[in-house]
Protein backbone atom coordinates (compact mmCIF):
# COMPACT_ATOMS: atom_id res chain seq x y z
CA UNK A 1 0.00 0.00 0.00
CA UNK A 2 3.33 2.57 0.93
CA UNK A 3 4.26 1.98 -2.30
CA UNK A 4 1.39 2.45 -4.32
CA UNK A 5 1.08 5.99 -2.59
CA UNK A 6 4.35 6.84 -3.01
CA UNK A 7 4.91 5.86 -6.72
CA UNK A 8 2.97 9.00 -7.92
CA UNK A 9 4.71 11.25 -5.78
CA UNK A 10 8.04 10.32 -7.10
CA UNK A 11 6.76 10.73 -10.75
CA UNK A 12 5.48 13.88 -9.77
CA UNK A 13 8.70 15.14 -8.28
CA UNK A 14 10.51 14.12 -11.48
CA UNK A 15 8.06 15.57 -13.73
CA UNK A 16 8.45 18.87 -11.50
CA UNK A 17 12.68 18.81 -11.50
CA UNK A 18 12.18 17.92 -15.42
CA UNK A 19 9.98 21.14 -16.25
CA UNK A 20 12.49 23.27 -13.77
CA UNK A 21 15.59 21.69 -15.78
CA UNK A 22 13.52 22.97 -18.99
CA UNK A 23 12.67 26.23 -17.89
CA UNK A 24 16.33 26.79 -17.16
CA UNK A 25 17.42 25.07 -20.16
CA UNK A 26 17.23 28.20 -22.36
CA UNK A 27 19.60 30.54 -19.59
CA UNK A 28 22.14 28.31 -19.46
CA UNK A 29 22.33 27.69 -23.03
CA UNK A 30 22.89 31.36 -23.39
CA UNK A 31 25.26 31.57 -20.73
CA UNK A 32 27.41 28.69 -22.21
CA UNK A 33 27.58 30.18 -25.62
CA UNK A 34 28.08 33.77 -25.01
CA UNK A 35 29.88 33.24 -21.65
CA UNK A 36 31.43 30.11 -20.50
CA UNK A 37 32.60 29.36 -24.53
CA UNK A 38 34.55 32.33 -25.04
CA UNK A 39 36.23 32.51 -21.53
CA UNK A 40 37.64 29.23 -22.49
CA UNK A 41 38.53 30.07 -25.65
CA UNK A 42 40.64 33.29 -24.26
CA UNK A 43 42.41 30.54 -22.25
CA UNK A 44 43.03 28.13 -24.62
CA UNK A 45 44.61 31.56 -26.68
CA UNK A 46 46.84 31.79 -23.80
CA UNK A 47 47.97 28.66 -23.46
CA UNK A 48 49.64 28.63 -26.95
CA UNK A 49 52.40 30.07 -28.72
CA UNK A 50 52.46 33.39 -30.53
CA UNK A 51 52.01 33.80 -34.49
CA UNK A 52 54.83 36.41 -35.33
CA UNK A 53 51.56 37.44 -38.12
CA UNK A 54 49.09 37.71 -35.90
CA UNK A 55 46.94 34.94 -33.92
CA UNK A 56 48.40 31.96 -32.34
CA UNK A 57 50.63 28.66 -33.65
CA UNK A 58 48.40 25.93 -31.71
CA UNK A 59 51.31 24.86 -29.62
CA UNK A 60 51.29 24.46 -25.80
CA UNK A 61 53.17 27.46 -24.67
CA UNK A 62 53.26 29.44 -21.10
CA UNK A 63 55.36 32.02 -22.16
CA UNK A 64 52.45 34.53 -21.93
CA UNK A 65 52.26 34.31 -18.34
CA UNK A 66 56.10 34.38 -18.02
CA UNK A 67 55.95 37.40 -19.82
CA UNK A 68 53.94 39.05 -17.18
CA UNK A 69 57.08 39.37 -14.80
CA UNK A 70 59.58 38.18 -16.45
CA UNK A 71 61.79 39.07 -19.73
CA UNK A 72 63.03 36.84 -21.89
CA UNK A 73 67.02 37.35 -22.85
CA UNK A 74 69.38 36.35 -25.14
CA UNK A 75 70.85 33.87 -24.03
CA UNK A 76 67.11 32.31 -23.01
CA UNK A 77 67.65 33.46 -19.27
CA UNK A 78 65.04 35.31 -17.61
CA UNK A 79 65.13 38.31 -15.58
CA UNK A 80 62.43 39.83 -13.86
CA UNK A 81 61.09 43.24 -15.87
CA UNK A 82 58.74 45.19 -13.78
CA UNK A 83 56.93 47.09 -16.67
CA UNK A 84 53.79 45.42 -17.12
CA UNK A 85 53.87 45.67 -13.24
CA UNK A 86 53.99 49.46 -13.61
CA UNK A 87 51.13 49.62 -15.98
CA UNK A 88 48.94 47.36 -13.32
CA UNK A 89 49.88 49.27 -10.54
CA UNK A 90 48.73 52.51 -11.99
CA UNK A 91 45.68 50.99 -13.33
CA UNK A 92 44.54 50.16 -9.61
CA UNK A 93 45.91 53.25 -9.02
CA UNK A 94 43.62 55.49 -11.00
CA UNK A 95 40.57 52.84 -10.87
CA UNK A 96 40.92 53.24 -7.05
CA UNK A 97 41.26 57.10 -7.32
CA UNK A 98 38.36 57.52 -9.29
CA UNK A 99 36.25 55.45 -7.21
CA UNK A 100 36.62 57.84 -4.17
CA UNK A 101 36.45 60.86 -6.49
CA UNK A 102 33.09 59.91 -7.86
CA UNK A 103 32.33 59.06 -4.48
CA UNK A 104 32.96 62.37 -3.03
CA UNK A 105 31.09 64.03 -5.59
CA UNK A 106 28.15 61.93 -6.20
CA UNK A 107 26.92 61.00 -2.37
CA UNK A 108 26.23 64.98 -1.77
CA UNK A 109 24.80 64.86 -5.36
CA UNK A 110 22.58 62.13 -4.35
CA UNK A 111 21.52 63.26 -1.11
CA UNK A 112 20.06 66.44 -2.60
CA UNK A 113 18.61 64.68 -5.31
CA UNK A 114 16.58 62.35 -2.75
CA UNK A 115 15.63 65.65 -0.54
CA UNK A 116 14.02 67.20 -3.67
CA UNK A 117 10.44 67.09 -4.00
CA UNK A 118 8.80 63.74 -6.07
CA UNK A 119 7.55 66.49 -8.88
CA UNK A 120 11.01 67.67 -9.35
CA UNK A 121 13.45 64.07 -9.18
CA UNK A 122 12.24 63.05 -12.61
CA UNK A 123 13.73 66.08 -14.31
CA UNK A 124 17.19 65.79 -12.40
CA UNK A 125 17.15 62.41 -13.18
CA UNK A 126 16.62 62.91 -16.66
CA UNK A 127 19.47 65.26 -16.93
CA UNK A 128 22.02 63.83 -15.21
CA UNK A 129 21.54 60.89 -18.11
CA UNK A 130 21.19 62.94 -20.51
CA UNK A 131 25.57 62.75 -21.66
CA UNK A 132 24.67 59.33 -22.13
CA UNK A 133 22.86 59.84 -25.28
CA UNK A 134 26.08 60.79 -26.46
CA UNK A 135 28.65 58.34 -27.77
CA UNK A 136 31.65 58.08 -24.95
CA UNK A 137 34.03 58.68 -27.54
CA UNK A 138 32.54 61.88 -28.80
CA UNK A 139 32.47 63.35 -25.17
CA UNK A 140 36.17 62.43 -24.54
CA UNK A 141 37.03 64.53 -27.58
CA UNK A 142 34.77 67.46 -26.09
CA UNK A 143 37.44 67.14 -23.41
CA UNK A 144 40.05 67.23 -25.42
CA UNK A 145 38.84 70.54 -26.85
CA UNK A 146 38.43 71.64 -23.66
CA UNK A 147 41.83 70.74 -22.20
CA UNK A 148 44.32 71.46 -25.01
CA UNK A 149 46.67 73.87 -25.01
CA UNK A 150 44.96 76.28 -27.09
CA UNK A 151 41.16 74.51 -25.64
CA UNK A 152 38.69 76.96 -24.04
CA UNK A 153 39.86 76.74 -20.79
CA UNK A 154 43.37 77.69 -21.60
CA UNK A 155 42.32 80.51 -24.04
CA UNK A 156 40.15 81.57 -21.41
CA UNK A 157 42.90 82.05 -18.43
CA UNK A 158 44.91 83.44 -20.94
CA UNK A 159 42.06 86.06 -21.87
CA UNK A 160 41.26 87.41 -18.25
CA UNK A 161 45.22 87.74 -17.81
CA UNK A 162 45.54 84.85 -14.82
CA UNK A 163 48.43 83.05 -16.94
CA UNK A 164 50.85 83.68 -19.40
CA UNK A 165 51.56 80.44 -21.13
CA UNK A 166 49.09 77.43 -21.81
CA UNK A 167 48.80 75.01 -18.72
CA UNK A 168 49.80 71.56 -19.50
CA UNK A 169 46.29 69.78 -18.71
CA UNK A 170 46.18 67.24 -21.26
CA UNK A 171 47.68 64.21 -21.72
CA UNK A 172 48.54 63.16 -17.90
CA UNK A 173 47.04 61.01 -15.21
CA UNK A 174 45.01 64.34 -14.47
CA UNK A 175 43.32 64.38 -17.62
CA UNK A 176 42.68 60.74 -17.24
CA UNK A 177 41.59 60.97 -14.01
CA UNK A 178 39.03 63.60 -14.86
CA UNK A 179 37.54 61.61 -18.15
CA UNK A 180 37.14 58.30 -15.86
CA UNK A 181 35.21 60.60 -13.26
CA UNK A 182 32.74 62.40 -15.76
CA UNK A 183 32.13 59.03 -17.24
CA UNK A 184 31.55 57.28 -13.84
CA UNK A 185 30.02 59.24 -11.65
CA UNK A 186 26.26 58.68 -12.76
CA UNK A 187 27.05 55.07 -11.82
CA UNK A 188 27.81 56.29 -8.35
CA UNK A 189 24.57 58.89 -8.05
CA UNK A 190 22.01 56.50 -9.07
CA UNK A 191 22.21 53.81 -7.15
CA UNK A 192 22.79 55.74 -3.86
CA UNK A 193 19.69 57.40 -4.75
CA UNK A 194 17.95 54.97 -5.15
CA UNK A 195 18.59 53.48 -1.69
CA UNK A 196 17.97 57.60 -0.47
CA UNK A 197 14.91 57.67 -2.34
CA UNK A 198 12.68 55.06 -0.19
CA UNK A 199 14.37 56.53 3.17
CA UNK A 200 11.53 57.52 5.41
CA UNK A 201 11.92 61.25 5.91
CA UNK A 202 10.43 61.03 9.16
CA UNK A 203 13.85 59.87 10.69
CA UNK A 204 15.54 62.94 10.06
CA UNK A 205 12.88 64.66 11.49
CA UNK A 206 13.46 62.45 14.75
CA UNK A 207 17.28 62.81 14.71
CA UNK A 208 16.57 66.70 14.58
CA UNK A 209 14.29 66.45 17.34
CA UNK A 210 16.99 64.70 19.50
CA UNK A 211 19.02 67.37 18.76
CA UNK A 212 21.66 65.39 16.95
CA UNK A 213 23.39 67.74 14.49
CA UNK A 214 23.62 67.35 10.56
CA UNK A 215 26.33 65.88 10.47
CA UNK A 216 25.97 63.19 13.42
CA UNK A 217 22.16 63.11 11.26
CA UNK A 218 24.30 62.06 8.02
CA UNK A 219 26.90 59.55 9.93
CA UNK A 220 23.84 57.71 12.29
CA UNK A 221 20.77 58.01 9.74
CA UNK A 222 21.98 58.48 6.13
CA UNK A 223 25.03 56.37 6.35
CA UNK A 224 23.53 53.34 6.89
CA UNK A 225 20.44 53.71 4.96
CA UNK A 226 23.06 54.58 1.72
CA UNK A 227 25.88 52.31 2.28
CA UNK A 228 24.41 49.72 -0.29
CA UNK A 229 24.09 51.88 -3.21
CA UNK A 230 27.34 53.40 -1.66
CA UNK A 231 28.99 49.73 -2.30
CA UNK A 232 27.10 49.09 -5.70
CA UNK A 233 28.22 52.33 -7.26
CA UNK A 234 32.01 51.77 -6.22
CA UNK A 235 31.83 48.70 -7.66
CA UNK A 236 30.38 49.78 -11.09
CA UNK A 237 33.07 52.68 -10.93
CA UNK A 238 36.17 50.47 -9.97
CA UNK A 239 35.27 47.42 -11.72
CA UNK A 240 35.19 49.04 -15.82
CA UNK A 241 38.06 51.55 -14.71
CA UNK A 242 40.56 49.07 -14.42
CA UNK A 243 39.97 48.12 -18.18
CA UNK A 244 39.44 51.70 -19.36
CA UNK A 245 40.73 52.39 -22.53
CA UNK A 246 39.26 55.64 -24.60
CA UNK A 247 40.12 58.01 -21.90
CA UNK A 248 43.56 56.95 -21.38
CA UNK A 249 44.14 56.44 -24.87
CA UNK A 250 42.78 59.84 -25.86
CA UNK A 251 43.42 62.16 -23.03
CA UNK A 252 46.39 60.69 -21.61
CA UNK A 253 47.70 60.31 -25.19
CA UNK A 254 48.91 56.79 -25.14
CA UNK A 255 51.46 57.76 -22.55
CA UNK A 256 49.97 57.01 -19.46
CA UNK A 257 48.65 53.73 -20.31
CA UNK A 258 46.47 51.49 -18.43
CA UNK A 259 45.46 47.53 -18.40
CA UNK A 260 42.70 48.42 -21.24
CA UNK A 261 45.43 50.10 -23.73
CA UNK A 262 47.83 47.10 -23.02
CA UNK A 263 45.29 44.17 -23.86
CA UNK A 264 44.17 46.13 -27.25
CA UNK A 265 47.75 46.78 -28.42
CA UNK A 266 48.56 43.33 -27.97
CA UNK A 267 45.67 42.00 -29.96
CA UNK A 268 46.55 45.18 -32.60
CA UNK A 269 49.96 46.84 -32.74
CA UNK A 270 51.89 43.47 -30.99
CA UNK A 271 49.93 40.85 -32.45
CA UNK A 272 50.87 39.11 -29.62
CA UNK A 273 47.75 37.20 -28.51
CA UNK A 274 48.65 34.78 -26.03
CA UNK A 275 49.91 37.33 -24.43
CA UNK A 276 46.68 40.19 -24.81
CA UNK A 277 44.40 36.91 -23.42
CA UNK A 278 47.16 36.17 -20.44
CA UNK A 279 46.18 40.01 -19.66
CA UNK A 280 42.32 39.54 -19.98
CA UNK A 281 42.43 36.92 -17.45
CA UNK A 282 44.36 38.73 -15.11
CA UNK A 283 41.95 41.45 -15.24
CA UNK A 284 39.17 39.13 -15.33
CA UNK A 285 40.33 37.44 -11.91
CA UNK A 286 41.00 40.73 -10.08
CA UNK A 287 37.08 41.82 -11.13
CA UNK A 288 36.36 38.85 -9.81
CA UNK A 289 37.76 39.19 -6.67
CA UNK A 290 36.12 42.67 -6.77
CA UNK A 291 33.21 40.95 -6.98
CA UNK A 292 33.42 38.52 -4.59
CA UNK A 293 34.49 40.91 -1.90
CA UNK A 294 31.43 43.20 -2.74
CA UNK A 295 28.96 39.82 -2.66
CA UNK A 296 30.72 39.04 1.25
CA UNK A 297 30.30 42.38 2.36
CA UNK A 298 26.34 42.51 0.96
CA UNK A 299 25.65 39.30 2.95
CA UNK A 300 27.85 40.39 6.09
CA UNK A 301 25.17 43.73 5.88
CA UNK A 302 22.06 41.18 5.33
CA UNK A 303 23.56 39.08 8.78
CA UNK A 304 23.91 42.18 10.61
CA UNK A 305 20.45 42.98 10.45
CA UNK A 306 19.09 39.86 11.31
CA UNK A 307 19.38 37.99 7.46
CA UNK A 308 16.57 40.68 5.87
Amino acid sequence: MTSLTTRPGNALERRRALGNILGVSPALLAIGLFLVVPILIVVAYSLMQANPYGGVNHAFSTEAYVSLLFERQMDDSLAFADSYLVIALRSLGIATATTLITLLVGFPVAVWLAMQPAKRRGLLIFLITVPFWANLLIRTYAWILLLRGTGVINNGLMGLGLIQQPLPLLYNEGAVLLGLVYTYAPFVVLPIYSTLEKMDMRLLEAAQDLYAGRLRTLRKVVLPIARPGILAGAILTFVPCLGAMIAPELLGGGTKMMLGNLIFRQFSDSRNWPFGAALSLVLMAVVMLALTFYAMRAERLRVARGGV
